[in-house]
């Protein structure tokens, strides 16, 4: 069995292109397996800034001679005049890999075709292999291509090496002007120019990390957290754990060095999350905590550099950071020596969207529907002030000089909590200034105050009716305006405090706010209440429902998420009973049999037959005040338990009684009958959408 190694060399690779750059080589290198019906004993990855390389041991030299059978076209169009082989029939010859002695007659019912039969031989691994090698390249996914010195060679940066071996040999392949060799380069601070002689497969892990290169990415994060605990064993202090900013750290460098550097204990003074920032987003390095939970004045980086020369580059770091902190300090103080509700004026100067106006007309739509969900919820009086300071000051810091030189964007809504806070504003509403931005992504949490709650609300509904409004929806993965997650923002706050709000009234209020300054695409309205349907579909699958009953609930529309999420349950507990199979089989039946029929007759009860029609009939009135019941208290356990003892009803009816009948009066009297029945059903959930034991089994 044989190894082979790849290896490419390139410039510093951005940190977001790394992992899915190997995971394409990777992804390709098993397509090819499969493709060439190879096997191998293991596949091993390695990713730094500088190369992305696999190695791959137990591989046959060659493949297994397989035989190829394969038919081709008819002997009138395989075959000219003078019984020679057509172009048609040498080309099938051609693209066959076969030769003239394969070819025979194959006789089937739908004719005489030509075929050929033969063994071909297995192709050398290598040459699969050196074949391979610019392929995978050249499918390497990059957001952004240049063209460096080959104007047919595009790439995120430049290529500087192919190292390519089987077992000892170096394999003979050349891309874009660049020949393999076994050739490769350690760590920078080592020298450019000092190549790395790679002999075999075997010893290039090895070679490498002498040279102070880890190119197994697991390795260098362990050694990461190792270097970590080492620094802190002796001190209650510790280093933050932050799992994303680990991965970025591993795809910047080589081979870890962790070094503790520190900053002032003045620059304490400012909010947490802008000295974090700094350190973490602005620079990659990790925030160090004291054991009572407090932020230090020290952080960690990890060098790439020479370990001997840390002093210098410790100092060069803490430079870095001392100037970003001096930065934040002097916006923060000159931000705090104006009140937060001074800079609102100031957003009529940014715009949010060309026809959708400023964030000043921003600001005051996300009043309005504010005002509109404290009207619809019942809220106090206070509850109301508080929640419209919150929507009038939600979007004050983006003009702040924190946030307006561009610095520390990612703090937006933080900031504006901190200078809340800083003018004496009320707690809530500084908290809801903060929480308006949640849920932020899928993982995120949600708002806890309801200050919070219903300026997240009423900002995310103005920016997905607005964004639709002028007809730039969302399409396959592109969704600059982060829509998705603004709607399923709105239906996961509304389902978390079960606020009884109808979705299509929001949305047509929303509406109303943004027509008064803005001319609205036609069905806009209308594409939003489907999209806000698909999210609440999303939901309820991510809250582990099963996808007929999601299907069930919302069918009928939505009025109120508490209210579908109540079915969905009361659904998912009943279907284990067997009489709610049978009735969801009944209801199928009575919808087959009205399908395609828009309208119907008023129900005669003169015209009965059957003593079973008029129990069935006044059944259904005892039915229909059982439900209003039931919907009022929004029971739909009990709602849907008073359809499943009416299920036996129908039943009786469907074995006495001939629906389709010859009389067509009778008939139509009898289709309306059910039409009540099915209407009734409806007010609670679409069981047509439901898939019964009975249906799957085929029955």
């Amino acid at each position: 069995m044989h190894s082979f190694l790849f290896e490419l060399g390139i410039e510093e690779l951005p940190d977001n292109v790394i992992v899915p750059a190997i995971s394409s080589i990777d992804d390709s290198f098993k397509k090819l397996l499969q493709e060439y019906e190879l096997v191998c004993n293991s596949i091993v990855l390695g990713s730094t800034p500088r190369r992305l390389s696999i190695t791959v041991n137990g591989l046959p030299a060659k493949q297994n001679d397989a035989e190829v059978y394969k038919i081709g076209p008819s002997i009138n169009i395989a075959y000219d005049d003078k019984g020679e082989l057509s172009k048609a029939g040498l080309g099938f010859l051609h693209k066959s890999g076969a030769k003239p002695e394969d070819v025979f007659v194959e006789k089937t019912k739908k004719g005489a075709f030509v075929a050929v039969r033969f063994m071909q031989a297995g192709k050398d691994v290598k040459e699969i292999l050196r074949e391979w090698i610019p392929e995978a390249i050249n499918q390497i996914p990059l957001p952004k291509k240049m063209v460096w010195n080959q104007k047919d060679l595009a790439f995120s940066r430049p290529i500087r090496w192919i190292l390519a071996l089987w077992d000892k040999e170096v394999l003979n392949l050349e891309y874009m002007g660049i020949n393999a060799n076994r050739v490769s380069y350690g760590n920078r601070y080592l020298g450019l120019d000092r190549t790395l002689k790679i002999e075999s497969v075997q010893s290039y892990e090895e070679i490498l990390e002498l040279n102070k290169v880890l190119v197994n990415r697991e390795r260098r994060r362990e050694l990461i957290l190792d270097q970590f605990a080492e620094l802190f064993k002796d001190s209650d202090d510790q280093v933050k754990q932050d799992e994303r900013l680990l991965d970025t750290v591993c795809n910047l460098i080589e081979y870890p060095h962790a070094v503790i550097g520190e900053f002032s204990q003045d620059f304490l003074q400012l909010p947490e999350k802008i000295i974090t920032s700094t350190i973490s987003q602005n620079q990659k390095y990790f925030s160090v905590y004291r054991d009572n939970g407090n932020l230090s004045n020290k952080f960690v980086f990890v060098s790439n550099g020479d370990p001997q020369h840390s002093n210098i580059i410790k100092a060069g770091n803490e430079k870095v950071v001392a100037a970003r902190l001096e930065d934040a300090m002097w916006f923060f103080n000159e931000d705090c020596k104006r009140s937060l509700a001074s800079f609102v004026p100031q957003l009529k100067n940014v715009v949010f969207q060309s026809r959708l106006g400023t964030l000043k007309d921003k600001t005051e739509r996300i009043l309005k529907i504010n005002k509109y969900l404290c009207n619809e919820l019942n809220l106090s009086e206070t509850e109301q002030i508080k929640a419209q300071r919150t929507a009038f000051l939600c979007k004050a810091d983006l003009v702040t000089l924190m946030l307006g030189e561009k610095e520390f964007t990612k703090l937006q809504g933080y900031m504006g909590m901190q200078y809340a806070l800083a003018n004496n504003e009320d707690e809530q509403v500084a908290q809801g200034i903060y929480e308006h931005y949640m849920p932020r992504g899928s993982n995120d949490v949600l708002p806890k105050t309801l200050c919070g709650a219903l300026c997240a609300i009423a900002d995310k509904l103005d920016t997905v009716c607005g964004i639709f409004g002028v007809g730039l929806m969302p399409t396959g993965s592109a969704d600059p305006f982060a829509l998705r997650r603004a709607a399923g923002g709105v239906v996961q706050i509304l389902a978390e405090r079960a606020w009884d709000l109808n979705p299509d009234s929001m949305i047509d209020f929303v509406f109303k706010t943004l027509s008064d300054k803005v001319e609205i695409e036609p069905e806009s309205a209308l594409k939003v209440k489907q999209y806000f349907k698909q999210r609440v579909s999303w939901l309820l699958k991510e809250k582990g429902f099963a996808y007929d009953i999601v299907a069930s609930v919302i069918d009928m529309g939505l009025s109120s998420l508490p209210h579908t999420l109540a079915k969905a349950e009361a659904l998912e507990e009943l279907r284990r009973d067997e009489r709610f199979v049978k009735l969801v089989i009944g209801f199928k039946r009575v919808s087959n049999i009205l399908e395609g029929e828009l309208s119907f007759e008023e129900v005669d009860s003169s015209l009965f037959e059957n003593e079973v029609e008029t129990q069935l009939h006044n059944a259904l009135k005892e039915l229909d005040a059982h439900i209003d019941d039931a919907l009022k208290k929004v029971d739909y356990p009990a709602a849907l338990n008073y359809l499943v003892d009416f299920g036996s009803i129908i039943d009786k009816f469907f074995d006495s009684v001939l629906v389709n009948c010859p009389e067509s009066q009778i008939r139509k009297n009898r289709h309306a009958l059910l039409a009540k029945i099915r209407a009734e059903f409806n007010r609670v959930t679409n069981l047509s959408l439901i898939v019964v034991e009975n249906e799957l089994n085929g029955a």
